[in-house]
């Protein structure tokens, strides 16, 4: 009896133990798993911290690259690209990457020259003068097409009943000065001249259309106008000296090939004494006496704030205006002023000055 009572106690001992030893187990299992589960939270919020961080800095460190398609070089031309490089740069600073082209003006370069862009895939292309943005028209539907030194969108892209929102994928700004001041600065200097012969390029569509509103403009004044249109550069000379020999002043819009070729220009006018007023600035520098010009750097500037807010997404491309310069400045060409014995009023400013 007393052996069994003693069996029965050693075994109850034993269940004892063995209670204890597991209620310590399974407490320090349980003291164990929040110190696991601490340490997996912690790895996983640093996983996603490092995850974010990375989101962050790609974000930060997103760069753009933009494609330039420049018709030719020239002043006017030249300070509308450059104008849109430093407003860009200071929007995004070293975010953006231009891929800047020259088509050394043949429209068919500026097809190659958007094509390349398209196929590498470039984030916004800047069409700087009227065949660079045809060239982009027909080269994508969906890359963001900014023009600049475009006159008049409608004109340049076929569109009809143009409102100043192209939509789609375009948008830019315009060069286009007021014509009919444009005449009536021509009056203003010339009163007593007869004829005006109007010289432009028949490749550019937009100087058709300058010389077509600037003849109307004069005609109103009392002027007898003729058009002269020469093709390329090789048959400007023979034109020129045709259009001096039967007017007493000239006229040329913001045409590029003759801002190309203003000193050919001025080469044959000038010995004729027969003065030219240019649709703007650079020509005037070249072979005019006078000019109501915008500034050409500012519009390039107004393009590269609008490239910045398409490329960040603030702006719908779509639904952009097309932008017009804010002023004009009437303008003269001090030497070949005094040259040809004309002097201007006081409101004139000197080009250069």
């Amino acid at each position: 009896m007393k052996k069994m009572l003693a069996l029965v106690l050693a075994m109850t001992m034993g269940l004892g133990l063995v209670a204890c030893g597991s209620g310590d187990s399974a407490a320090d299992s349980t003291a164990e798993a929040p110190a696991e589960n601490a340490a997996e939270a912690d790895n996983e919020a640093d996983a996603a911290g490092t995850e974010a961080s990375e989101e962050t800095s790609s974000a930060d460190g997103e760069t753009y690259t933009v494609g330039i398609c420049q018709l030719v070089q020239h002043e006017a031309l030249d300070a509308a690209t450059q104008g849109f490089k430093d407003a860009l740069t200071e929007e995004l600073g070293d975010a953006v990457v231009f891929d800047e082209q020259n088509a050394q003006n043949d429209s068919n370069t500026c097809s190659t020259i958007i094509n390349g862009f398209v196929s590498g895939n470039v984030d916004l292309i800047l069409a700087n003068a009227t065949p660079a943005l045809q060239a982009a028209q027909a080269g994508t539907n969906e890359i963001p097409i900014l023009g600049t030194s475009v006159t008049e969108y409608g004109v340049a892209l076929g569109i009809d009943g143009f409102d100043g929102t192209v939509g789609g994928n375009i948008s830019g700004t315009s060069d286009l000065a007021p014509l009919k001041e444009q005449a009536a600065m021509l009056q203003e200097l010339f009163p007593d001249a007869k004829n005006v012969g109007l010289i432009y390029c028949t490749a550019e569509a937009n100087s058709q259309y300058q010389v077509d509103e600037v003849q109307k403009a004069l005609e109103e004044l009392g002027y007898t106008c003729k058009q002269y249109g020469f093709s390329d550069s090789n048959d400007l000379s023979s034109v020129a000296t045709t259009a001096v020999s039967e007017n007493e002043v000239l006229y040329v819009p913001t045409d590029n090939t003759v801002a190309s070729n203003a000193e050919l220009l001025n080469n044959i006018a000038q010995p004729a004494k027969v003065p030219v007023i240019a649709g703007e600035e650079g020509i005037c520098s070249g072979c005019g006496v006078a000019t109501l010009s915008i500034s050409y750097y500012d519009l390039g500037v107004a393009t590269g704030k609008m490239a910045a807010k398409v490329l960040t997404g603030e702006a719908n491309i779509s639904e952009m205006a097309v932008e017009y310069a804010p002023q004009f400045t009437k303008k003269y060409n001090p030497s070949l002023c005094e040259a040809l014995g004309i002097t201007v009023p006081d409101d004139y400013v000197a080009i250069g000055e």
